[in-house]
């Protein structure tokens, strides 16, 4: 049973950036649920995607994996030989509650090794699917690029960079419109107007969305020669980028 999200329920005297301490382990579940709209379809979709293509004798990348729903996801679905997953996350409480979770599956056999890494450290190669599944929003603008393209360096050709994100959208009326979208889609799932707003700015200064164009002309910029947006679902969107 997940444990209900109440982290913002109550008025705060200061509000302290986001961060992915064991405050939101205890609850991410059930935050990650009711906070991104069409979350459960959209990992099950990436475990889709990463069977079609994960190669032989590659690694799959989980890049800021949180508790590894994305990492499970892959390895229920992936059925090439030889093939392992590295997950990587940064909070040290989300990999070990992550080795929990993974100690408890036992419906796969493939490899996977969890890391508590900063991403934009960690080694990329011999790569078939790298995912970063609402990762890319919370790294330095700065490094953005460089992570991309030590991404596509690192995968093998014909494979992919699946990215899911946060969007803005270009368009002031269209960012209003997804806005008010998504707080409807939050009260709907039970937050209240205060834990809406006191997220939203403990977050302002750590989440930093961009456009699909930004991110397509980065992917482009990478050297990506594909790219699709193959889910949207208010203003969350996730890309396909083949090498």
């Amino acid at each position: 049973m997940r444990k209900p999200d109440a982290i913002y329920a109550s008025p705060l005297d200061e509000i302290i950036d986001f961060r992915f301490d064991e405050r939101v382990v205890d609850v991410f579940p059930d935050m990650i649920q009711r906070s991104v709209p069409g979350y459960g379809m959209l990992i099950s979709a990436i475990g889709i995607l990463a069977a079609n293509y994960a190669q032989p004798d590659s690694h799959c990348y989980d890049l800021g994996c949180s508790l590894g729903a994305v990492t499970m996801s892959m390895r229920q679905q992936i059925q090439q030989k030889n093939c392992d997953i590295i997950a990587v996350d940064n909070s040290p409480e989300m990999i070990a509650r992550g080795q929990q979770l993974l100690n408890l599956d036992s419906r796969s056999e493939i490899p996977v090794s969890l890391q508590c890494a900063t991403i934009q450290d960690s080694d990329i190669s011999n790569a078939s699917v790298v995912v970063l599944n609402f990762t890319l929003q919370f790294i330095p603008l700065v490094d953005r690029l460089n992570l991309i393209e030590k991404i596509y360096t690192g995968l093998k050709p014909g494979g992919v960079l699946i990215l899911s994100e946060k969007i803005a959208l270009e368009q002031d009326d269209k960012q209003a419109f997804h806005i008010d979208a998504h707080h409807s889609f939050k009260r709907a799932n039970g937050y209240s107007d205060l834990e809406i707003s006191q997220k939203r700015s403990a977050l302002e200064n750590v989440l930093i969305p961009e456009t699909i164009a930004t991110h397509q002309q980065r992917l482009k910029q990478a050297g990506f020669h594909f790219t699709e947006m193959w889910f949207q679902c208010f203003n969350f969107a996730s890309l396909i980028a083949i090498k």
